[in-house]
């Protein structure tokens, strides 16, 4: 093939999108550092987007997940509007995702799981960080960190009641493919009763 991208039309894609992310997403694993990057937008309740990079920690065939401070900017806009999406992009294979849907709160059993499983100075950067509030300096933040670290010498730490993960159901996909000229290959995926809807658009 002379053409250095891969070509991605409607039957090439599986008909459901959660496996053509796992598809994507594996055979990236070996392409990038950090697989896991997404951008993530949400809105606040007066409209005003915003986006940040974040870590997917969680996929399966009904929701994309991530974690983080309950009480930060994008925790603010999640719970008021409970709306976002994640963009996650692929420079090697010239690929990007785009999912958009409705988000809610993961239950306290899962933020407790992986909270758990972190390393232990991110548990106590959890405690530290009033995330998205001003900051004095940075030497009061790193005091505060060694006081936590001080309080939770030689015990577990548990996770604080702020801070925990939320979970995407998703109710569009866009899987897009680069090509030369920018003539790139896009397939969208929305519901409909039973299953999904596909359908490729122009670039």
């Amino acid at each position: 093939m002379s053409e250095r991208w891969i070509p991605f039309d409607v039957s090439d894609a599986d008909v459901n999108p959660f496996r053509q992310f796992v598809k994507w997403f594996d055979e990236a694993q070996s392409e990038m550092r950090e697989r896991e990057a997404i951008a993530l937008t949400t809105v606040s309740a007066e409209g005003r987007p915003s986006t940040r990079m974040v870590l997917l920690r969680h996929y399966d065939e009904t929701s994309f997940g991530w974690f983080t401070n309950y009480e930060s900017r994008k925790g603010r806009d999640l719970a008021a509007t409970g709306v976002a999406a994640f963009l996650w992009y692929c420079e090697p294979l010239g690929r990007q995702i785009r999912i958009e849907g409705h988000v809610e709160r993961m239950s306290a059993e899962a933020s407790d799981a992986y909270f758990l499983s972190r390393p232990r100075s991110h548990q106590l950067g959890a405690w530290a960080s009033k995330q998205s509030a001003p900051l004095e300096s940075r030497a009061a933040f790193d005091a505060r960190y060694e006081a936590l670290e001080a309080e939770f010498a030689g015990r577990d730490i548990p996770r604080p009641d702020y801070w925990g993960g939320f979970r995407l159901v998703p109710d569009l996909f866009e899987f897009w493919q680069h090509r030369t000229a920018r003539l790139h290959d896009r397939v969208i995926y929305t519901p409909v009763e039973g299953g999904w809807h596909l359908e490729r658009q122009n670039p």
